[in-house]
């Protein structure tokens, strides 16, 4: 069971998400929380699996809630809900620590498979906002869609990050490079701490920006 925080400032929306995040497909609502500030408390208080954030909310947004809640030890991934026209809050709730971003008219299987990706250690970054995310976050001068070698990562590991890329669970690398999901782990840890890489979220903006995932794929 994934229990969960549900961080949005309209009930109705709330309301929407538990109908959908339901016991019987394996989660539990722990809080339903109005602002940012109530979540932050919230989150010492239920400790939770995820927490699904909003941003755009009175008094403390989205995105301050994020960061405050992935800066203490321990801290449950935070997964972004947005809007098409929220492009300027998206490089902030990556760098506040954002483990993905879906949007709120997924589909409700879409928004279940986010939720289980982030509580399973993983990304999600949904494929409408990719262009946006890479856009606001892309460091000047990379080239892009041009493979970039580097000397820091080795073969297999320069792979794992292709597959992150591409929105790969560490089960799906493991199956596509022959290895259990324990050596995969391994693999993720050495290139986050080559990379200086906070998350998989940051990884997958790495991969993009350093040509070894196809922006048109």
């Amino acid at each position: 069971m994934i229990r969960l925080i549900l961080v949005d400032d309209q009930a109705l929306v709330r309301a929407g998400l538990a109908r959908i995040l339901r016991e019987k497909d394996g989660f539990e609502v722990a809080a339903e929380c109005e602002d940012g500030a109530a979540a932050i408390e919230a989150v010492g208080r239920c400790h939770p699996d995820v927490v699904v954030m909003d941003v755009r909310m009175k008094g403390v947004d989205g995105v301050e809630a994020t960061r405050r809640i992935r800066a203490k030890q321990e801290s449950p991934p935070v997964l972004i809900l947005t809007t098409f026209d929220d492009d300027e809050v998206l490089s902030a709730a990556l760098r506040a620590g954002a483990s993905g971003f879906v949007l709120k008219d997924a589909t409700a299987e879409d928004l279940m498979r986010a939720v289980r990706a982030v509580a399973a250690g993983d990304g999600w970054l949904d494929p409408a906002v990719t262009g946006r995310v890479l856009a606001a976050y892309r460091s000047p001068g990379l080239p892009v869609g041009r493979a970039m070698v580097t000397d820091e990562l080795t073969a297999r590991e320069a792979e794992v990050v292709r597959l992150i890329g591409r929105g790969a669970t560490n089960a799906e690398i493991g199956e596509a490079l022959f290895v259990s999901e324990g050596t995969v782990k391994t693999h993720i840890g050495h290139v986050f701490a080559k990379l200086g890489l906070r998350d998989r979220a940051a990884a997958i903006v790495w991969a993009f920006d350093h040509g070894l995932v196809n922006p048109q794929s």
